[in-house]
């Protein structure tokens, strides 16, 4: 009997080190996520008000009646180096997931937020075209939604994985129909993406967030501290993409517009 509750007494104080470590875990990856975001709002902001100006001498090119772009925002905005800066955060992320395995849990953590900034240059658009009231409402928005999906994620029972499937497959097709849409330019379409799209990363933040826990379970045993460390930036790159993504297909729907 003794031997028994030694083991029963073991076994919970196991437990209770993996929940410990999955609270320090989760923490790690919503403290990385947003930093990142706060790095990607502030790149936007200021690369948003180095590209205009209201002196038409020291333009490059009018905005709109009252705005014009600088030298600099005109190469990001209206050169072909847009393009360049349009596609250089998946470029990035398809980089960053194939060499992260080579990489350091601090150099990882380090690129991240590199690529946060990245991707604060290429949506740095969205203060020219909508209202800085209407960007933060729609902040707000995305944020309270996705609060309660990863809490979903984290907290339901019923497994995910198969609608996980499911949503990436429809993620390739979103990402084919926005490339096709850049030279169709068709707003009927648009709206179409952008519904699909809003209920595509509502699914994966909480397939995610389901993810990034069971991930952790199945691996907490192995004491592979510096492992845990890169599958948290991991998790942190994949619940931030989710965000950001559900962040612009929402302003298309409730921004208003300059």
């Amino acid at each position: 009997m003794a031997q028994f509750d030694t083991i029963r007494t073991a076994a919970g104080a196991r437990a209770a080190e993996i929940d410990e470590g999955l609270r320090a875990h989760m923490n790690k990856v919503y403290g990385t996520m947003s930093v990142g975001m706060l790095i990607t709002f502030a790149a936007a902001w200021a690369i948003a008000g180095l590209a205009t100006t209201s002196d038409p001498s020291a333009a490059a090119a009018q905005l709109n009646a009252d705005t014009y772009l600088t030298s600099l925002g005109y190469s990001i905005y209206a050169s072909p180096l847009r393009w360049v800066i349009m596609f250089a955060p998946l470029l990035f992320v398809f980089g960053f997931s194939a060499g992260i395995n080579r990489m350091s849990a601090a150099a990882a953590q380090l690129v991240f937020y590199v690529f946060a900034a990245v991707m604060g240059v290429s949506i740095s658009w969205i203060f020219l075209v909508f209202t800085g009231e209407s960007v933060i409402q729609v902040f707000l928005i995305t944020a309270i939604a996705f609060a309660g999906l990863s809490l979903y994620g984290y907290t339901t029972k019923k497994d995910l994985s198969a609608m996980g499937t499911f949503l990436m497959m429809g993620l390739i097709g979103l990402i084919v129909a926005m490339v096709v849409n850049i030279f169709l330019a068709s707003s009927a379409v648009a709206f179409a993406i952008s519904a699909i799209g809003v209920l595509i990363f509502a699914g994966l933040t909480a397939y995610d967030t389901q993810n990034i826990k069971n991930t952790y379970l199945q691996m907490a045993h192995s004491g592979d501290q510096e492992w845990l460390g890169k599958a948290a930036i991991m998790g942190a790159l994949n619940l931030y993409l989710d965000f950001i993504n559900l962040f612009m297909f929402l302003l298309q729907f409730l921004g208003n517009r300059e």
